[in-house]
């Protein structure tokens, strides 16, 4: 029966068992990428089997937490999720793995406990998760290690700017710098440098901008066509999702992105009064207080009604509007 409970038992799990494929959630982002390698180069200094499976392509400025890392061929036995709050985000890997799923490391208020043992801390990043587990299992953090902790973190944390960042973070993140990371250099991938590609794609969806609920919503869109025209792919969007709340007196920001068969991949991101997750979870998603998530099938028209309608109740609720 599924059940949460805490990081020494996840270690103590961890210890008996091998052969290990760790997953990472669809449309891999910098904390799944990071946690996944962070323990299964840990797992694999204990003298295991562990391979990391990535949901999705991975995009080139996480290609350096793969130096020094070569596949294992190998029977799995032991399922590890990493930055997974459902079994839905395992997308295509859900068919295979959905049901397998031994053990989950998590911070997603959301997470609905799909794993077999489960370890939720909605309160760090999840590679500070991933950090303390492996500190745990007394296994040293070498370089190649810190800089995949500092990586989940530092974009987790959108470079130490969000409102889920502690004293504990910027601890964590000092500790992978006396580790020897490449901080300064991660910092500039993930967050200065930007292809063409993605420049242009930011001026077509300022120019897809609208305002609700008196300025308080902001919502811009992408399409699949657009995409296409402007040559970006899933990763040159990180950030994107940003963009809205950026704007003076913006409470709501929401993302639209047309997927194929009709769906629309729905990004919220909120101030400290709203809920990102409790507007997500209208439609099957969720996420934080800040940042969330869903899926809605539809028309553009329909779907943007849909979650603006869903933001001003919201709004309603939290007493602005």
């Amino acid at each position: 029966m599924p059940q949460t409970t805490n990081l020494n038992d996840i270690a103590q799990a961890l210890r008996e068992r091998d052969d290990f494929v760790i997953l990472t959630h669809q449309y891999p982002d910098g904390d799944t990428v990071g946690s996944a390698y962070a323990l299964c180069r840990a797992l694999r200094k204990m003298g295991k089997r562990s391979r990391v499976i990535i949901n999705g392509k991975l995009d080139k400025k996480f290609n350096f937490l793969q130096n020094n890392y070569e596949e294992q061929d190998f029977e799995y036995k032991t399922v590890v999720t990493v930055d997974i709050a459902a079994k839905q985000l395992l997308g295509d890997l859900q068919e295979e793995f959905g049901g397998k799923v031994d053990i989950s490391v998590d911070h997603h208020v959301s997470n609905d406990h799909f794993a077999k043992l489960s370890y939720v801390d909605p309160k760090a990043a999840n590679t500070e998760n991933v950090l303390e587990l492996i500190k745990l299992l007394g296994t040293e953090i070498d370089k190649d290690m810190a800089n995949a902790i500092y990586t989940g973190i530092c974009t987790d944390t959108g470079c130490f700017k969000f409102s889920n960042v502690t004293s504990a973070t910027m601890r964590a993140a000092a500790e992978m710098m006396d580790l020897g990371c490449d901080s300064t250099e991660i910092n500039r991938v993930m967050f200065d440098l930007k292809s063409m590609a993605r420049i242009r794609m930011e001026k077509a969806v300022l120019d897809s901008l609208t305002l609700h609920a008196d300025g308080k919503i902001a919502v811009v869109n992408t399409t699949i066509e657009l995409e296409h025209e402007t040559g970006v792919g899933d990763t040159d969007m990180d950030g994107i999702a940003s963009i809205p709340r950026q704007i003076e007196g913006v409470i709501i920001g929401i993302t639209i992105k047309e997927k194929d068969g009709g769906k629309y991949r729905i990004s919220i991101r909120t101030l400290g009064c709203c809920d990102a997750s409790r507007i997500g979870a209208e439609f099957g998603g969720g996420g934080h207080h800040a940042a969330a998530g869903c899926s809605i099938t539809g028309s553009l028209y329909d779907v943007k009604s849909r979650i603006v309608e869903a933001a001003e109740a919201e709004l309603r609720r939290a007493g602005e509007l």
